[in-house]
């Protein structure tokens, strides 16, 4: 018997098949506890435990693992998740363990609303939430289990926290039945050189005491649970330098959502910044944050970067990503209407401070700036945000191509700014007409799809004809077997989670310039669908 799902890190291995288990099971209504202030109580330390254990790890790990543990001890300690979660206790009586779950319920709906970067956290809360409540209830949290031996690991989804304490000694291989090429299993597993296989259903009812992985082709067979590692990936060495080996240049940038994200990347090696994405700002807020509090909280983003190129992204949200001072009111459609760079021609004082304290952020870092805005379609769009933002002080503007208008409309709209940005994950969800969180339809998001490539490379055809740089800064960016193919067409840079730098960075060292073209020029003779 063998599955399909989409292959997300190449390679193949053999072993016993370990679940994990990734969710507790929701906690009980009652009874009622005879002191709901004492009951309240009981949550701060619970949650301050669970950030404290989290952070003892984080100081023992390095580079991106440090920045996600980091962050999801940040988030155990939320004050709005904790406050909410005692309000339930003191209102309505509910016992602590079932108030933290159904606070976190509400956090996690407005995340998965969100859509793209933001709906992927609600995974992060998810774990957090599970966390505490296993605190309190007294019990173990769910979770890898402690390996003694090589295993091919199998769960319905990864926490965040779990991948960054992965082993790759003895984890032979990731398979999950949800996630997609973007989640951060995926990526993950890509740096570690873990074969791993996503959206692959039926994989946990499988009665099988081991399973066969082949993370190429994405499939997954029953197998004896003896360990056979076929091919193994070995973990990239990387100098540092972002270009081709025969010296041609292609800077290898980080995606960051937080000042941990940015520690991490530069720990990595990161050149520079290709995606500050600003929204953590303002996911908590009730009211639109002033321009001093963004200023610091940009700041410190920008701060280990001094000196250095980081393009900030400015707001991405609107109706499909909720933001609590932003009444945007109900759309039948959401994800194709007011979002992105949308929400600022309605409000155009909302872009001008931000702009505002992305710029005194840059001048109190040194940060070598530039400043992008999502969800262009035309290029009327593109110089209208150029304007703006040079009017600001800030002198090098670009905008996302993730709106299939927009790139078959690069020559006009690279006419109007200084650089765009490919975000190849939106790119595909409304090429294919795919939602990205859907595993269902997970391998029509597949980065390495014939047409979405041909489309990066009719951007990077315009961009060299205009003598301004392309960039990609989606998960297309993160894939090794990608790299040398976005180079060869043309592509200037590559932005990723930190992770993925060494293997993208050690791939491209290893293949010059010609190489690079010749993989590209394959894809004229290739049918229409995912991989080659």
């Amino acid at each position: 018997m063998s599955l399909s799902g989409v292959g997300v890190s190449p390679g193949q291995a053999e072993g016993p098949r370990i679940v994990v288990a990734t969710d507790l099971h929701q906690p009980e209504n009652g009874p009622a506890p005879a002191n709901p202030a004492g009951e309240a109580d009981r949550i701060g330390p619970a949650a301050a435990r669970v950030a404290a254990r989290l952070s003892d790890r984080a100081r023992s790990a390095s580079g991106d693992a440090r920045s996600v543990l980091e962050t999801t001890a940040a988030m155990a300690a939320d004050p709005a998740l904790l406050a909410s979660a005692e309000q339930l206790v003191r209102e309505q009586s509910l016992p602590a363990p079932r108030a933290v779950w159904d606070a976190a319920a509400k956090f996690m709906a407005a995340l998965e609303a969100a859509g793209g970067y933001l709906a992927e956290r609600a995974r992060d809360v998810a774990d957090v939430r599970d966390r505490i409540v296993a605190d309190l209830l007294g019990v173990a949290p769910p979770g890898v289990p402690e390996l003694t031996s090589p295993s091919v690991l199998v769960a319905r989804d990864l926490a965040p926290a779990d991948t960054a304490g992965l082993d790759p000694e003895l984890v032979l291989a990731l398979v999950t039945e949800e996630g997609g090429p973007t989640s951060h299993t995926a990526i993950l597993a890509r740096a570690l050189g873990i074969p791993a296989v996503v959206a692959c259903t039926g994989v946990l009812a499988a009665d099988s005491p081991g399973l066969a992985v082949d993370g190429s082709a994405g499939t997954v067979s029953l197998a004896d649970g003896r360990v056979r590692a076929a091919s193994r990936k070995p973990r990239a060495e990387w100098d540092g330098v972002g270009a081709l080996s025969d010296g041609h240049p292609v800077k290898l940038l980080a995606n960051v959502g937080s000042a941990a994200d940015a520690r991490a990347a530069a720990d990595a090696g990161a050149e520079g910044i290709g995606l500050f994405r600003t929204e953590f700002c303002y996911l908590d807020a009730t009211e639109e944050p002033s321009v001093e509090a963004q200023r610091a909280a940009y700041a410190a983003v920008l701060a280990p970067f001094a000196g250095k190129p980081v393009i900030v992204r400015t707001l991405d949200a609107g109706s499909d990503k909720p933001l609590a001072f932003l009444d945007m009111g109900d759309e039948p459609n959401p994800a194709l209407g007011v979002r992105g760079v949308r929400v600022a021609f309605e409000r155009p004082e909302l872009l001008d401070r931000q702009l505002a304290a992305i710029a005194g952020a840059a001048a109190d870092t040194g940060a070598e700036l530039s400043v992008m805005a999502p969800m262009i379609a035309t290029a009327a769009e593109a110089r209208w945000f150029a304007e703006r933002a040079r009017a600001a002080g800030i002198a090098r503007a670009g905008v996302m191509i993730e709106v299939p208008a927009a790139a078959l409309c690069a020559k006009e709209i690279l006419a109007e700014v200084d650089f765009v940005s490919l975000g190849t994950n939106d790119l595909a969800q409304y090429v294919f007409a795919a939602d990205r969180q859907l595993g269902a339809v997970a391998a029509l998001n597949d980065p390495g799809q014939t047409a979405l490539l041909r489309l990066a490379g009719m951007v990077a055809e315009a961009g060299a004809a205009a003598g301004k740089p392309v960039g990609v800064c989606g998960e297309a960016a993160a894939d090794p077997g990608l790299a040398p193919v976005l180079a060869g067409l043309g592509v200037s840079s590559l932005s990723m989670n930190s992770a993925a730098l060494a293997s993208v960075g050690a791939t491209l060292r290893a293949i010059d310039l010609p190489g690079c073209r010749e993989a590209a020029a394959d894809l004229g003779s290739r049918e229409c669908s995912c991989r080659f």
